[in-house]
């Protein structure tokens, strides 16, 4: 069973910097797709970025894509999302994701593990 606590979240300005960990407890994650997304109140939860199982490939969507890095550690314990040039409309609640192998990175319900969520506000 893996078990993810994301941590890193907080309230910053737009245009600052924020890095977002996931952690499992109790157990490597390598070999797992790792995903984060987010979710703002009343609306749908989105597609953030993952790395894939073997660490081969990175994927992002489109609104981060070119400001927000994912990475793996060298333990296989954690995975980071660093957040540059935030905007507001980054503000969101933000998960992090497991699953076994390759999978769809982008959707939610091929992920089998999910963390509680960091809250990520970013005020203009």
């Amino acid at each position: 069973q893996v078990q993810l606590v994301e941590s890193g979240g907080g309230l910053v300005q737009a245009g600052a910097s924020l890095t977002l960990s996931c952690k499992s407890l109790g157990g490597t994650l390598d070999g797992y797709t790792m995903g984060w997304f987010r979710q703002d109140s009343g609306k749908d939860r989105e597609f953030v970025a993952a790395i894939w199982y073997n660490d081969d490939d990175t994927y992002y969507g489109h609104s981060v894509r070119g400001r927000f890095t994912i990475s793996r550690d060298k333990s296989k314990t954690t995975v980071a999302l660093q957040m540059n040039s935030l905007k507001p409309e980054d503000t969101a609640v933000y998960y992090c994701a497991a699953a076994g192998g390759s999978i769809a990175v982008a959707d939610a319900s091929r992920y089998a593990f999910w963390g509680q969520g960091t809250q990520v506000t970013v005020s203009s």
